[in-house]
C-alpha cells in the first residue's frame, strides 16, 4: 500500500484520464471494431482487424490493448499471435445487433455531448447551456438545437431507443400499471418507450405524442408491432389519457416551465388517472448518486434544466393539481414516481 499522498496521486490521474476511456471506448464503436469481431467467425489479430476496417494496423494494435484492459475485449495468443474477441459487456451493449445494444447512445454522446463538455466551465459560469459556442446554432428554442439537423434527430432517437431497451422495462414495472388501458407517452419520440409499455401490459394503447418532425421521422424509420396499439399525434391539444408519461422530458426545463406543461396535463388527464415521471433521482440531499450529479451537469450543459431531488418533483407535482404522490428507486438509472389526479 502506498502513502496517502500516493492515494490521491493515483486518483488525480485517474480522473484527469478519464477523458481518454471515454475516448477509448467511442473511437472502438466508431469505428466498428464491435460490430466486426461480433460478425467474424472467431477472434481476429490486430492485423486482420485493421484490414476489414481500412484502419492503420498501428493505431488498431494500441486501440484494441486499450479495450482488453477496459474488459471491453478479450485477447489470447495463438500461434505466437495476440487475438482478440468481444467481452460479454461488449457482445451486449456495443455490438449493433443485440438488442440491448448502446452503439446509437454512445454515439450520440461521442458527437455532441462531449463537445458540448468543452465548455463546462463556461456553463458553470454563464449558468446556460453552450449550444452556441460548440455548434453556432441558438438555444433559445431549445429543441432546434437539440435537432439541429435531421441526422441529430435521427440519432437522438436511436439513442434513446437504445437506452429504453435495457431501462424501459424496469421503470414501467416500477409500479403496476395495468389499471391504466390508456397511456400518453408525451415526448415519446420513436416510441421505443410505447413498446415496452405495450409488451408489458397487455391491455394498454399508448399514443405517442410529440413534435410532427419527429413523429414523422419515428414513422419513417422504426418499426411497431402490426396490433394497433401504438399510435401517434403530432402536436396540439394533449390527447386525453389514464396514464401520462414523461421519461426524461422535466429535466431539460426550469421549475416554472415545468409547472406549466404539469398543469396542462392534470387538466386533460381523466379523473382516477395519473401520471409516471420517469426521471434520474437525486439523493434527498442533493448531492448524489454520482452518476445523476454528472447527468444534472449535463442538463446545465445541453439543457435548460437539472436533475432534481424526489422532494422537489413533490413540489412541482403536488400544486399542479397531482396528489398520492409515490418515488420508487428502481436500482437503475432512472426511477419512477407516480401521481394520480
Amino acid at each position: 500500500m502506498g502513502s496517502p499522498h500516493d492515494q490521491a496521486y493515483r486518483l488525480l490521474k485517474e480522473y484527469s484520464n478519464g477523458f481518454m476511456v471515454s475516448q477509448v471506448l467511442f473511437a472502438a464503436c466508431e469505428l466498428g471494431v464491435f460490430d466486426l469481431l461480433a460478425e467474424a467467425p472467431g477472434p481476429l489479430g490486430s492485423a486482420a482487424v485493421a484490414a476489414h476496417l481500412g484502419i492503420s494496423c498501428r493505431g488498431t494494435e494500441q486501440l484494441l490493448d486499450a479495450c482488453v484492459l477496459l474488459k471491453l475485449l478479450h485477447v489470447e495468443m495463438r500461434r505466437g499471435e495476440a487475438v482478440y474477441a468481444n467481452t460479454e459487456l461488449a457482445s451486449a451493449y456495443l455490438a449493433g445487433t443485440s438488442p440491448t445494444s448502446q452503439q446509437h447512445m454512445l454515439l450520440y454522446v461521442a458527437r455532441t455531448t462531449y463537445l458540448c463538455w468543452a465548455h463546462l466551465a463556461e456553463a458553470v459560469r454563464e449558468g446556460k447551456n453552450q449550444y452556441l459556442k460548440t455548434f453556432g446554432v441558438p438555444s433559445e428554442e431549445l429543441f432546434s438545437a437539440i435537432y439541429r439537423s435531421e441526422g441529430e434527430r435521427l440519432q437522438f432517437l436511436r439513442g434513446l431507443g437504445d437506452v429504453w431497451s435495457v431501462e424501459g422495462r424496469g421503470v414501467l414495472a416500477a409500479f403496476d400499471l395495468s389499471p391504466f388501458p390508456l397511456v400518453c407517452d408525451l415526448g415519446g419520440c420513436s416510441g421505443a418507450l410505447a413498446k415496452e409499455c405495450t409488451s408489458l401490459y397487455a391491455g394498454c394503447h399508448v399514443t405517442v405524442f410529440d413534435m410532427p418532425d419527429v413523429v414523422q421521422m419515428a414513422k419513417r424509420h422504426f418499426s411497431f408491432p402490426e396490433d394497433g396499439r401504438i399510435s401517434f399525434r403530432e402536436g396540439g391539444p394533449l390527447p386525453e389519457a389514464d396514464l401520462y408519461l414523461l421519461a426524461r422530458v422535466l429535466h431539460d426545463w426550469t421549475d416554472d416551465k415545468c409547472s406549466r406543461l404539469l398543469a396542462r396535463i392534470h387538466g386533460a388527464c381523466r379523473t382516477g388517472g395519473g401520471i409516471l415521471v420517469i426521471e434520474s433521482l437525486l439523493d434527498a440531499d442533493g448531492r448524489g448518486p454520482l452518476t445523476t450529479q454528472l447527468y444534472s451537469l449535463n442538463m446545465l450543459v445541453q439543457t435548460e434544466g437539472r436533475e432534481r431531488t424526489p422532494a422537489q418533483y413533490r413540489a412541482l407535482l403536488a400544486p399542479a393539481g397531482f396528489h398520492d404522490i409515490q418515488c420508487r428507486r428502481t436500482g437503475g438509472t432512472y426511477d419512477a414516481i407516480l401521481a394520480r389526479k
